[in-house]
C-alpha cells in the first residue's frame, strides 16, 4: 500500500518518489506528536499535581492551555502560510514544538510547565494548521485520497492512543519523559522536514490583523466555554466567555466578508462539496469526541473494569482505522469520496448503537468487537471525507482548507467533550445517554453525506 505513493508516472504532479517519502516521514512524525501531546498528559495529571504541589483543578490547565492555544491560531496560522510560505510555517512550528518539549521536560514549577505547554501549543497549531495541504503539493492528484489516509489515520491514531501510550511511559518512567521523548523525534523530523518539504516563495499579500485576533478570540473562547459547561463549574464565566465568542463570530464572518485579502476566503464556502464535508466533519468528530470521554467512565464506572484495563479496551478502535483508513483513502481516488465516507458513517453508527447495549453484564468481548465496528466505519469515513475538503478548492485555498478541517475537528471534538461532561454534572442522564446523543450526531453527519454523494458523482463526470 505504501509503496504505491511513492510510485512515479508520467505527467505527475507533485515531488518525485524518493522525496516524497521523506516528506511524508516528516510530517506523519510531527502530527503524530502534536496530536499525541493533546491526550498523553491526562493520565499523569495526578502525578503532576503531587509533584508541582497543585490542585487538582489547577493541573487541568496543564492539559487544557495546550489545546486552547492550539484551538485559537489554526485559522491564523493557516492563512500566514500563504504568506511566507507553507514549508516555512511548518519547520518553524516543529522547532517551537520540539524545544517546548524540551522545556516542559526541565520544567519544576507549575508556571513554567504552563508557559512551556502553551510555546507547544503554539507549535502543534502551525504544524496541525496546514498539514494536511501539504499533502497536495507533495503528491500527484491521482494520489491524494491515499496520502490524505495516512494523514488521517495518524490524527486518529494519536487520538485514541494518548492515554494509553501515556500510561505506559508514566509505568516506565517519570512524568519528564511525556515530554522529553519528543526532542530527539521532534529533532528527527525537522532535520526530514528542512531537507525535503516542497518550497513556496513568500509573497508580497496583506495579512488580515482584525480578523486573526477576532478568530484568535472566537475559537480559544468557544473551547474554554465549551470546556467549562464540561466541567460543570464556572457557568457564569462560561456564558459570559461564549457570548464574546459570538460576538467575535458575528464580527469575524462581516469582516471576511468586507476585507480585501480575508483570513478565510468566504469563496472556500461557495463550493458545497467543501462546505458538506466541513460540517459533516464536526459532526463526525462530536459523536467521536462523545464516545472517547463517554466510554472510560462507562468501563469503569458501570462495567468496573480497571484504568489501563479501560484504556486497552480502546485499541480496537484505532488498529483497525490503521489498516482502513489507507485502503479508505485508496477507494476514495478510484471511486465517489462522498460514497464512500457516507459507508463508513453508516457503520460507525451501527457500533455506536452497539455501545448503547453495554451494561454492567458485558464482558471484554462485547466491547471489542463494537469499539472495531466503530473504528471500521470512522477509518472508511475520514480519510475520504478530507480527501473532499482538501480536493475540492484550488490549489491556492487548500492552506485555508487545511486550517478550517483542524478547527472543525477541534470544536467537534470540545462540543463532545462538554456535552458529556454536562450529562455527568447535571446527572439526569446516564452514561448510555451521552452514547445515544452521539448516534444522533452521526445521523445528521450521515444525512449531509447522502445528500452530497451526487454533487461529488456530477464533478467527477465533469
Amino acid at each position: 500500500m505504501l509503496k504505491r505513493l511513492f510510485e512515479v508516472r508520467d505527467g505527475d504532479d507533485g515531488l518525485p518518489g524518493r522525496e516524497r517519502k521523506l516528506a511524508l516521514l516528516a510530517l506523519v512524525t510531527g502530527t503524530q506528536m502534536a496530536v499525541l501531546d493533546s491526550g498523553i498528559v491526562n493520565i499523569a495529571l495526578p502525578t503532576l499535581a503531587g509533584e508541582l504541589g497543585i490542585s487538582g483543578a489547577a493541573s487541568i490547565w496543564i492539559a487544557n492551555v495546550y489545546q486552547l492555544v492550539t484551538a485559537a491560531l489554526l485559522l491564523t496560522f493557516a492563512a500566514l502560510s500563504r504568506v511566507i510560505g507553507r514549508h516555512r510555517l511548518y519547520i518553524g512550528g516543529l522547532a517551537v514544538f520540539t524545544l517546548a518539549s524540551l522545556a516542559c521536560a526541565l520544567s519544576r514549577s507549575f508556571e513554567l510547565l504552563l508557559v512551556s505547554r502553551m510555546l507547544q501549543g503554539i507549535g502543534a497549531a502551525a504544524m496541525l494548521s496546514i498539514g494536511p495541504s501539504l499533502y497536495r503539493v507533495i503528491f500527484p492528484t491521482r494520489l491524494l485520497g491515499s496520502a490524505i489516509g495516512l494523514s488521517a489515520l495518524t490524527v486518529a491514531f494519536g487520538i485514541a492512543a494518548g492515554p494509553s501510550i501515556g500510561g505506559l511511559i508514566l509505568h516506565l518512567a517519570s512524568w519528564p519523559w511525556l515530554f522529553a521523548i519528543n526532542v530527539p523525534v521532534g529533532g528527527l523530523a525537522l532535520f526530514l522536514a528542512i531537507r525535503s518539504l516542497p518550497r513556496e516563495p513568500a509573497r508580497r499579500a496583506h495579512f488580515d490583523v482584525w480578523g486573526a485576533l477576532l478568530s484568535i478570540v472566537m475559537l480559544s473562547g468557544s473551547v474554554f466555554a465549551l470546556d467549562q459547561f464540561g466541567h460543570g463549574d464556572g457557568g457564569a464565566m462560561a456564558l459570559v466567555t461564549l457570548a464574546l465568542a459570538l460576538t467575535c463570530l458575528v464580527g469575524f464572518v462581516y469582516r471576511q466578508r468586507h476585507v480585501a485579502s480575508p483570513l478565510v476566503p468566504l469563496a472556500l464556502f461557495q463550493e458545497p462539496r467543501f462546505s458538506f464535508a466541513a460540517v459533516t466533519s464536526m459532526f463526525a468528530f462530536l459523536a467521536q469526541g462523545i464516545a472517547f470521554v463517554g466510554l472510560p467512565f462507562l468501563y469503569q464506572t458501570v462495567m468496573g473494569v480497571s484504568p489501563i484495563a479501560s484504556a486497552l479496551l480502546f485499541t480496537p478502535w484505532p488498529l483497525v482505522i490503521m489498516v482502513i483508513g489507507p485502503v479508505a483513502g485508496r477507494l476514495a481516488d478510484k471511486g465517489n469520496p462522498a460514497l464512500i465516507s457516507s459507508l463508513g458513517l453508516g457503520l460507525f453508527l451501527l457500533g455506536m448503537l452497539a455501545l448503547t447495549g453495554l451494561d454492567a453484564d458485558s464482558g471484554y468481548v462485547d466491547v471489542i468487537w463494537r469499539t472495531a465496528l466503530c473504528g471500521v466505519g470512522y477509518g472508511l469515513f475520514q480519510a475520504p471525507n478530507n480527501r473532499e475538503m482538501i480536493g475540492s478548492v484550488p490549489l491556492a485555498l487548500s492552506a485555508n482548507a487545511s486550517g478550517v478541517l483542524a478547527s472543525v475537528r477541534t470544536f467537534g471534538q470540545s462540543l463532545g467533550t462538554a456535552l458529556v461532561g454536562l450529562i455527568l454534572g447535571l446527572s439526569f442522564g446516564s452514561l448510555t445517554l451521552s452514547l445515544w446523543l452521539g448516534c444522533v450526531s452521526v445521523v445528521v453527519a450521515l444525512a449531509l453525506s447522502l445528500y452530497r454523494v451526487p454533487l461529488a458523482a456530477r464533478d467527477r463526470r465533469g
